[in-house]
Parts: structure tokens; sequence; C-alpha cells
């Protein structure tokens, strides 16, 4: 089993990576600007799930394929761009849900529609796969079983994603009036939230396969 100082270093460096922002961070505090406090907390379990999922696939050796196939690995990226570059341009052309009293109206509704691509988001990132498989191992000791503790590390791992983006999407909906309060607040509001899925979508493009 891992021992306490591992956990604490895994912890550490976990909360690290995890602030550092991404397109899970982005679409949590978009969707809590522009659909209420609800509405980014399901997003913020759409990214603990997608955790889960890329833990799964490490310890059935599914994210190894990604690393050692450029053929996988560029599959799972451009699906990964596609979608971004999707939910940035909807963020273009969705002007009404930008607005404060739709917004309002909004909070609560289409939370499954949330956490769904939010899944998305996270899943088609083959970054995610391959930082799970290098990263995790790391913190796991030798001749301990590897596949439960590459769970409970996951479950960690997911779990300080949750709280991470909990914060985000609480913070996001104190400030949301004063974000959404007059029209040009708005679609710089909008229009920066497109931009930046624009943006890593197009990062995406350019990251190159990790190599061992």
């Amino acid at each position: 089993m891992i021992g306490p100082s591992s956990l604490l270093a895994f912890i550490s460096a976990a909360v690290v990576v995890i602030m550092a922002p991404g397109p899970d961070t982005i679409y949590a505090l978009t969707q809590s600007i522009k659909s209420g406090r609800i509405a980014g907390l399901v997003a913020g379990f759409g990214t603990a799930t997608g955790v889960i999922v890329h833990t799964t696939a490490a310890v059935l050796g599914l994210s190894a394929l990604l690393q050692t196939s450029a053929l996988a690995y560029n599959i799972v990226k451009y699906v990964g761009v596609i979608y971004l570059m999707y939910l940035g341009i909807q963020m273009f052309r969705n002007d009404e849900e930008f607005e404060l009293e739709t917004a309002l109206a909004n909070e609560d509704r289409s939370l499954f529609e949330a956490y769904k691509k939010a899944v998305i988001v996270n899943v088609s990132n083959p970054k995610v796969a391959v930082f799970v498989l290098a990263f995790f191992p790391q913190f796991i000791p030798e001749g301990v079983n590897t596949t439960v503790n590459m769970s409970i590390l996951g479950i960690l791992y997911a779990t300080l994603s949750l709280a991470y983006l909990t914060g985000v999407a609480l913070f996001a909906t104190r400030v949301r009036h004063i974000l959404l309060g007059s029209r040009l607040k708005r679609r710089l509001i909008q229009y920066a939230s497109g931009s930046v899925l624009l943006g890593f979508g197009a990062k995406l493009v350019l990251e190159k396969r990790p190599t061992q």
C-alpha cells in the first residue's frame, strides 16, 4: 500500500497539475457563468468521471497503446481537437445563452449535457491518458498491487479535480451577475470563452506524442 509520505507527495504534485488552466477548467467556468452553480458542479463531476475513465484505461493497458502507437494517439487527439473546436464555435453562436435573464432561467437545466460534454472534453484528451500512465506509477512502491494502488490514486486525483472545479464553479456563480451585468461584458465573456476553447484545440493539434 502507498505510504503517507508518497500520498502527500502525490497530492502536492497533483494539485499543481490540476490548478494549471486547461479545457476542463474553462468548460466548468463557462458552464457556471452561463447556466449556474449546479451546471458548473455537474461539469466538475464530468471531469472527475473522465479521470476515472483514464485511470481504468491505464490499468487495462489502453493508455500504454496511446503512448506507443502514433496512430491511436492521433485518432484520440483529433477527436479532442474537433470537439474543442465545436464547443468554441458554439460559444460564438449562442448569443442568448449569455443573456442574464436566459442564464437565470436555464439554471439547473441541461445538466446531462453539461456532464456529458465535460466527460468528452477530458476523455478525448490523450495527454491526460499518457499523464496518468506516466505520473501515477511514480508514487507506487515496488512489491504492491499496482492495479489497486493505481485505482486509489485515480480516485484521489478525481476527488482533487472535483474539489478544485467546485471552487471554480462557486466563485464563478458569485460573480456571474457582475460578469453578465452589461451587454459588453456578456459579449467579452462569450467571445473570450469561445476563443480559449478554440485556442486549446489549436494547441492540441501541435502537441506531439510523448516518447518513452
